[in-house]
């Protein structure tokens, strides 16, 4: 189960870049953000914290009405389970979040029990 995202949205990637070790994370939320450059820290406009970020490879084209280039940021909002672990995400997860040990360029990444904190897989595919 992807995320929100199709791996056309990512043909461009070539470096996933983590500015906190994803191993000591459930999950993280992924978006696509517009931004100015194809490479370095992108700007960041949330609540929260931005902890990774994708660059673009050469070929990455900007799009033409906005000058901008897409790119997919990860990040955790302040209700998080990372930081409040007893709360609404004790159990389950955000429909934009997963499990970021399967991120990788170029791939959605996807939910696991992990990121769902413990929920059933097949019982929520089957309620969605």
């Amino acid at each position: 189960m992807s995320s929100l995202l199709n791996e056309s949205d990512l043909l461009h990637e070539n470096t996933v870049v983590w500015l906190e070790n994803p191993e000591h994370l459930d999950y993280v939320r992924q978006a696509l953000d517009k931004t100015a450059r194809r490479r370095g820290k992108p700007r960041y406009a949330r609540d929260g914290r931005m902890v990774g970020y994708t660059e673009l490879d050469e070929h990455a084209e900007a799009d033409p009405d906005s000058g901008l280039q897409l790119r997919r940021v990860f990040f955790l909002l302040p209700h998080d389970r990372d930081t409040d672990p007893d709360g609404v995400y004790n159990q389950g997860a955000p429909g934009e979040a997963i499990d970021p040990r399967t991120v990788a360029p170029r791939r959605v990444g996807a939910k696991t029990p992990r990121s769902q904190g413990g929920l059933d897989m097949a019982a929520t595919a089957r309620t969605a």
